[in-house]
């Protein structure tokens, strides 16, 4: 151990000569410590929110979605879904018609996204397990019971919807009702006509059931089958405006998105999760962002405090500085000392706020300790420990102390 490393222990750790100036001293290691366990708290607590919002977006996005880079809509024939079956790890496809649709009931109304889907697209997302009223059920053989007069008596099947519980409050429904919804969807190729009839296809459906995701999701969309969807939409049978993809557990979805991207040329593009939801990956990261800089002030005020602390230490040994010269040492070697003791109280300081910071997040992670009531999707705060945010927390504390340990020993006035 070099002479300036035992001596910064000594000052350190000394139970001798407690002065107000070793007081000050361990409030600083205690100031580092709480800046470092609100870091990892707060970003751990942050990346347990973040989880549990993508989460429900995955409920209904997929992993991948090919759209048509122009235009609406384009035909997903055999050849096609070969193509895209060949990608190394594609588990499941599906097939989407989407469209806005005005839809009205009795005097209420809504424009919605309608997203037509066949049988695969809840294996692929999920979203038969986000329904909170009634059941998933988009198509059934109709009975042999009387029709209404709204429906047309060469159909055999019984179409219904599922939607968000917003739109399910903008249409004023109660309860999962017998009566149908109407489905406007302009025609395609032409212009607005003098009547609804003219100018919209209809189509009706009866409400089976309504999902609670997340309040963008839930205000604008409603799912129906998918050949619904294309007869109100004028398409053919392959016709679809994207393609939903799943893949196998531990895939690798950047490949296969690069993959796809080179397969279908510049026609296609391939979306992951992030670029279908683009605005609340950007949100979402620019928020941590602004976290991390607003407690990274905290750790600058604690270093500010351990530069004070560090200060007076300095003009408290005097006499020990003196001596050290005496026996020779340089200037830059009684520097050193103090550097170092300012060192020590930086990384044993963000050692124990990490330690704290650690057991909070697993007691609260293991336990739920801290509600967020009944209404909220999850009971317990949501935690989530990184170990990106302890190397982050680590050297961000460490770093800022360094420059301002550096600036005060360098600055000290040594005889």
């Amino acid at each position: 151990m070099k002479l300036e490393s035992f001596i910064a222990l000594r000052y350190l750790f000394t139970r001798k000569n407690k002065s107000i100036i070793n007081i000050i001293s361990w409030i600083s290691l205690v100031g580092l410590s709480v800046a470092s366990t609100a870091l990892i708290v707060v970003l751990s607590v942050y990346n347990g929110i973040g989880s549990v919002t993508q989460k429900l977006f995955n409920a209904f996005d997929p992993q991948l979605m090919i759209e048509k880079n122009e235009g609406k809509c384009f035909h997903a024939d055999s050849s096609f879904i070969v193509k895209v079956k060949s990608v190394d790890g594609v588990k499941t496809i599906s097939c989407i018609a989407e469209e806005n649709a005005w839809i009205t009931y009795r005097q209420n109304q809504a424009i919605v996204h309608l997203r037509g889907v066949d049988s695969n697209y809840p294996a692929i997302t999920g979203i038969d397990t986000m329904i909170v009223d009634g059941e998933y059920a988009l198509r059934a053989q109709r009975p042999n019971s009387p029709m209404s007069e709204n429906e047309n008596p060469e159909n055999s099947v019984i179409d219904y919807a599922i939607m968000g519980a917003l739109v399910y409050d903008q249409l004023g429904l109660r309860s999962l009702t017998s009566e149908p919804l109407s489905v406007h969807i302009p025609k395609r190729g032409k212009g607005i006509g003098i009547s609804i009839d003219d100018a919209f296809n209809t189509g009706y459906l009866y409400p089976s059931g309504t999902f609670y995701i997340q309040q963008d999701i839930d205000s604008k969309y409603m799912l129906a089958d998918i050949d619904f969807v294309r007869t109100l939409l004028d398409y053919s049978d392959n016709e679809c405006s994207s393609i939903a993809i799943d893949f196998m557990p531990k895939s690798d979805i950047t490949k296969a998105k690069k993959e796809l991207q080179q397969l279908l040329g510049n026609g296609f593009i391939v979306k992951d999760r992030y670029d279908q939801q683009p605005l609340y990956f950007k949100i979402y990261r620019s928020e941590r962002l602004g976290i991390i800089l607003i407690l990274s002030l905290i750790a600058i005020i604690s270093t500010l405090n351990l530069t004070a602390s560090l200060s007076l230490l300095i003009i408290d040994k005097k006499h020990d500085i003196s001596t050290m010269r005496s026996f020779g040492m340089e200037r830059r070697s009684v520097r050193n000392v103090f550097f170092g003791e300012g060192m020590l109280i930086s990384a044993v300081g963000v050692t124990i706020g990490l330690l704290i910071g650690f057991a909070i997040c697993f007691v609260q992670q293991t336990f739920g300790i801290i509600k967020m009531g009944n209404n909220f999707v999850v009971n317990a705060f949501p935690v989530e420990m990184h170990l990106s945010d302890f190397l982050l927390t680590f050297v961000l504390v460490m770093l800022l102390s360094t420059i301002a340990v550096w600036f005060t020993s360098r600055r000290a006035k040594i005889a």
